[in-house]
């Protein structure tokens, strides 16, 4: 049994009087949290830019697609760094979990101003075949003739993980897979000068994850402190059934190539 399940067995319980001084004692830091949260987004903005010099071309469903046409009528790009590397069977489970997110806000976020796209290295029949398996209509592009994901570290050459650490979410440290989740944000001006304006990896990819925010209210919350690796539960959507169980020993699998089964994960 996890430890969250042997908590909520011997969980406190009180009167409805006593819920409710409890449950004002909680929203007092609730709404502390929400006004720290507002302080941060707007250092967020206030970041400096850096001017986009390179031209990128990226390779899309029909034909190459420079990086200004990923704005199409939109001045503000949110580009999703999924991990499907060259070769890979399949695309990340963890990254597959934020992905089956983002349909539903296109057109939410296209009323606001903001494109959206993934980018993976692997090329662009390999993405193809995967987004129609998983059934998702986002858009998605192939870095793999260009050099974006490794400057955007969310790729290292297999020199960089012989090192033993790679520079991922500002820092040198051990990563397990030769490519890595993030998110990175750019505007284009009127007069088609693209600007990087803020780029996010490992946990903090967690805000757009809206089933861990209905995890978070529920009494066992996220229950992953027992697992030997972060987000070690997670499936693609079309692999979970009856039989699903959680091995909660079980180590990082590193991804496989097309000729073998599953294949990575999301770490911290």
């Amino acid at each position: 049994m996890s430890t969250a399940a042997q908590s909520q067995q011997q969980h406190k319980v009180v009167s409805e009087e006593q819920w409710i001084a409890a449950r004002k004692e909680l929203l007092a830091a609730e709404k502390e949290f929400t006004r720290q949260r507002d302080a941060i987004s707007a250092k967020r903005r206030e970041l400096p830019w850096v001017k986009i010099e390179k031209k990128y071309v990226f390779d899309g469903p029909s034909g190459k697609v420079p990086l200004a046409e990923m704005f199409r009528d939109k001045s503000q790009l949110v580009i999703y760094h999924f991990m499907l590397g060259p070769g890979w069977e399949q695309g990340c489970p963890s990254c597959s979990y934020l992905g089956d997110h983002f349909d539903g806000s296109l057109v939410h976020l296209n009323a606001r101003d903001i494109a959206f796209s993934a980018v993976s290295r692997a090329p662009m029949p390999q993405i193809a075949t995967f987004k129609q398996r998983m059934g998702w209509r986002f858009p998605w592009v192939s870095s793999f003739s260009n050099s974006f994901n490794f400057d955007y570290r969310v790729s290292f050459t297999k020199e960089q993980m012989a090192q033993g650490k790679v520079d991922y979410n500002y820092t040198m440290q051990p990563f397990p897979s030769e490519e890595a989740p993030g998110l990175s944000v750019f505007y284009k001006n009127v007069a088609g000068e693209i600007f990087h304006t803020y780029s996010s990896y490992g946990r903090g990819l967690d805000i757009l994850v809206g089933a861990y925010n209905f995890m978070d209210v529920a009494p066992k919350g996220r229950d992953e402190a027992g697992l030997a690796h972060t987000m070690a539960w997670v499936r693609h959507h079309d692999r979970y059934d009856n039989g699903y169980t959680v091995d909660a020993n079980a180590p990082y699998t590193p991804p496989k190539l097309a000729s073998s089964g599953d294949s990575c994960c999301h770490e911290k």
